[in-house]
Formats: C-alpha cells, sequence, structure tokens
C-alpha cells in the first residue's frame, strides 16, 4: 500500500515508529495530486513548498528526540473560508481573490503547532452557500467516485481531496450540512460538532448561530484523532465551551451494547431513493444485533427545518456579508458616487446565489417583515430544539439519512434553487439545535456510489457518534471505502 492510500492513525503509526519520515508522507501526497487534481479540482490553492517546510520541521523534532503530537507529520487540507495567515483565503469568490488573512483561524493553528504539514485550500460553494461546489467563482469540483457527479457542498472541495487521496484529513464547515453532505457522497466520515465544540475564530462567518468547524477523514479513528486535536475552549470566540475533550480515540472500541437508538420517521420520507432507506435500516439492524435497543422516533416540528433554515440563514448572511463593501474587505469596483460604487462592487463581486441569499436576507430583516419572518422563523427553531431535547432525554443516538439521494449530476439541480436547497433536507435540524451530528459511509449503491447514515447525539456527546460509528464501520468491512481515483486496499 501506498503512502497516500493509508489513514491518517495508519501514518501516525508509521511515523511514530519513524519507519517513513514526515517529508516522505507528504511527498507521496502531493505526487499523487500532481495526476489526480486536474480531474478533481479540489484545490484553489496549493501549498506545496509550505507543506515540505512543515514536514521537515517535524522531522528535525522527531531527530532530535521531541515528543510529538499523534498527527504530527500528517497532511492537512483546510477549506478556503478558514483562514490561513499569509496564504489567500478566497471562500470561493472573485470577491476576495486574493485576499492574505493576517494570522491563522484558531483551528488551523491548532493543526499547524501539532505539526500537519499544509496542503492547502479548498474549493467550496461561494461563501459556502450551495450544496454541489457547483457555486464556486472559480471552477466546480468533480467527484473523485464518478467525475461527472458533485462531491456535495459546501466543503466539496475538502471531501474530494481526501476521498481521491490528496490529504488524509481536511477542514471544513457545516453551517447546514456542508461537512456531512460531501462526505456522504464521497464516501467519508464527516463530523459537525457540537456548536461551541470546535473555535470558530478566523473562519468567515456565513450565519453565525449556525456556523460551526468540521471535519472529514476515511476512517472514525481519523475523525476522532482530528477532533481531539482541534476542540476545546478558545478566548477568541466567545461561543466556544469550555467542556472538557474526551480522549475519542480511546471510547471506539466500547460499542453500543445498553444505547438507546432513536429511528428518525421524518428523516426517511417516501420519495428518497429507496437504496438510502435500506442502509438506514441496515444500520439499524446492526446496531440492534450489537446490542442497542432501536426504536422509531418521531420529531415533529422538524418538518420545518428547510423553511426556518433558509429564513434565518439569509437574515445572518445579510448581516455577515455587510463587511464586504469593497472598502472594508474585497476589492472594489469603480463609481461616479459612493452608492454607485457599492453597487457595483458587490454587484460584480458577489455570485447569483449569493446575491439571491442577501437579497432575501436583507428583505426579511426590514421591519414590514421583521416580527411575521425572522421572529417567528426564531419561533420554531425554539420547537425544533425542544423536539430534540426531548428525544435525547429518551434516546442516546438518533439515526437517519444523510441525503434523500446519492451524489447527483454536475449541472443538475444548478438551475433550481428549491431543489438543490431540498439536498439539505435531512441536514438541517441539527444546526438549528446546536447538537452534533455525523455521517458515516453505509456502504454503496447500485450505481457503485457511496451510500451515507447520519448519527445525531446530545451536546458534547461526539464520543458516542464515535462508538456507533466504528461499530458500522467495523461490521462493512476492513478499510474505508476507495474511490475510482484510488487502488483497492490490499
Amino acid at each position: 500500500m501506498k503512502l497516500f492510500e493509508m489513514t491518517a492513525l495508519e501514518l501516525s503509526r508509521l511515523l511514530q515508529k519513524k519507519e517513513v519520515s514526515a517529508v516522505e508522507v507528504t511527498q507521496s501526497f502531493m505526487e499523487h495530486a500532481e495526476a489526480v487534481e486536474p480531474q478533481v479540482r479540489a484545490y484553489i490553492t496549493r501549498t506545496s513548498e509550505t507543506a515540505l517546510a512543515e514536514a521537515e520541521a517535524v522531522d528535525e523534532k522527531r531527530r532530535r528526540g521531541e515528543t510529538m503530537p499523534l498527527l504530527a507529520g500528517v497532511p492537512l487540507a483546510v477549506k478556503d473560508n478558514i483562514c490561513t495567515g499569509g496564504v489567500r483565503t478566497t471562500c470561493g469568490s472573485r470577491f476576495l481573490e486574493e485576499y492574505l488573512p493576517p494570522e491563522d483561524a484558531t483551528v488551523v493553528k491548532k493543526a499547524r503547532a501539532a505539526g500537519l504539514p499544509l496542503m492547502g485550500k479548498t474549493n467550496l460553494d461561494e461563501f459556502a452557500m450551495g450544496s454541489s461546489t457547483e457555486n464556486s467563482a472559480f471552477f466546480p469540483t468533480h467527484n473523485p467516485w464518478d467525475l461527472q457527479r458533485v462531491p456535495g457542498g459546501s466543503s466539496g472541495g475538502s471531501a474530494a481531496a481526501v476521498a481521491a487521496g490528496m490529504a488524509p484529513l481536511a477542514l471544513g464547515t457545516d453551517t447546514g450540512g456542508s461537512v456531512r453532505q460531501p462526505a456522504a457522497f464521497c464516501g467519508l466520515v464527516g463530523l459537525r460538532p457540537t456548536y461551541g465544540r470546535v473555535s470558530r475564530a478566523g473562519v468567515m462567518a456565513l450565519a453565525s448561530s449556525l456556523d460551526q468547524a468540521g471535519l472529514l477523514a476515511l476512517t472514525t479513528a481519523d475523525a476522532a484523532l482530528l477532533l481531539g486535536l482541534i476542540a476545546g475552549e478558545d478566548r477568541d470566540d466567545p461561543t466556544s465551551s469550555s467542556e472538557p475533550v474526551a480522549d475519542y480515540l480511546s471510547t471506539l472500541q466500547e460499542g453500543v451494547k445498553g444505547l438507546r437508538v432513536g429511528l428518525l420517521t421524518e428523516n426517511m420520507p417516501e420519495h428518497f431513493d429507496r437504496e438510502i432507506i435500506a442502509a438506514v435500516h441496515r444500520a439499524a439492524a446492526v446496531l440492534a444485533e450489537n446490542g442497542a435497543v432501536v426504536e422509531e422516533l418521531s420529531l415533529p416540528h422538524t418538518g420545518s427545518s428547510l423553511e426556518v433554515y433558509h429564513l434565518l440563514c439569509a437574515a445572518e448572511a445579510s448581516s455577515n456579508l455587510g463587511r464586504f463593501d469593497g472598502l472594508r474587505y474585497g476589492r472594489s469596483a469603480r463609481g461616479e458616487n459612493v452608492a454607485e460604487m457599492y453597487s457595483r462592487t458587490r454587484g460584480e463581486g458577489f455570485g447569483p446565489e449569493v446575491k439571491r441569499r442577501i437579497l432575501l436576507g436583507t428583505c426579511i430583516l426590514r421591519e414590514s417583515r421583521y416580527e411575521s419572518y425572522y421572529l417567528q422563523a426564531l419561533r420554531v427553531r425554539t420547537l425544533i430544539r425542544r423536539d430534540y431535547e426531548a428525544a435525547l432525554n429518551r434516546f442516546d443516538l438518533l439515526l437517519g439519512a444523510v441525503t434523500p439521494t446519492t451524489a447527483f449530476k454536475l449541472g443538475e439541480k444548478k438551475d433550481d434553487p428549491v431543489a438543490m436547497y431540498h439536498a439539505d433536507i435531512c441536514l438541517l435540524p441539527g444546526p438549528l439545535a446546536g447538537i452534533p451530528a455525523l455521517s458515516v459511509p453505509g456502504g454503496l449503491g447500485s450505481g457503485g456510489l457511496p451510500i451515507g447514515v447520519q448519527l445525531t447525539a446530545a451536546p458534547f456527546r461526539e464520543e458516542i457518534l464515535f462508538r456507533a460509528a466504528h461499530l458500522l464501520e467495523q461490521e462493512r468491512g476492513p478499510g474505508p471505502l476507495r474511490s475510482q481515483l484510488l487502488p483497492p486496499a490490499s
């Protein structure tokens, strides 16, 4: 097996034993990226020189006998709405095409301090608004499982980079499913942690009450390692939590015996692909066979999640993106007066989906609509949160689908915003409630495309998600799923 085919945990063990060097590991991923990146287009900016320098620094510390973190020398890809000091951060937008942040986001600081070489910045839907990575201002990203299909979004570049063997780990963001949906489409583990579990400092804001940094990995063990590294309180993010960070890796083998699992009935309507529903029921059967108690569960108010999410997200995006006016941030267009300058700057700088959401958000925040739209959405959000609180008092885990279908074709939904929004229908309730959720591969459909299943738990109970996901992985078979751009595991 080549180095770029290995999981982060496998690479970590080799590096700790000094059987390979961090430079060798990094070069293996870089060389493979040279071969497949032209087909996939996962990266907006590749940082090969930086990665090699950081890998060499790890090797030098090991030569001196220093004790290194577990993931030291394991490369990392970072979504391009997460700031990297001195490395451009575009948010997938022409508006920020040349923006160089003055410092790293907290999650990047932690990763770099732990010795993870930065492979590059990955493609995304502009300002993280989208479900297919087709809304990037630069180019669409292709799914490594089928290059004619989308990798999901908005963290599609991060997912594609890991699935194609161009990085073993990646950071993304999840506001309404932007980590979990690409994970499902690309056969990966994707985690949205509890709101506040991971710092958002240095992450470009879309909807501040919903945004959360997340991660993508080949296996649950890899995800557990990375969460343990980036989680924790941060004084630069007042919404971050002081809740202790568990040793997630050590709990993986504890299994699910005695856990109560709620099978979400609203999460699998009849119009979903039958293979998706079958995969969720297979997962429920596996959990039950291994000692969990599985019962059907209804969350009645989650049926309103799509409308609530898009109202709140648009309102917060309208406010957050106000700073991108060509004076404070972003490039400026010429105008005969200030009003014309602002209009041209934002009109030329933003793509159609960003404009659509800004206009919607600005509209519903007007005094005449604030009560009937924005405040009403907040009230329904409270009902959704209460549904989850009641359910998670009865159950340890909730189980359902991630997406209604497997990865759809490039261009299939691009001109139909409503159809695109419905691709996230299973993913929106969790962020509205602020709880952790994880997508884990549930096998392959008849078309050879990955299917994900979704696990949800109470706030700060990510270790339960990892335990259940690890069990489902073991029952599915040894090793991670492999896309067409990677050889089968030997």
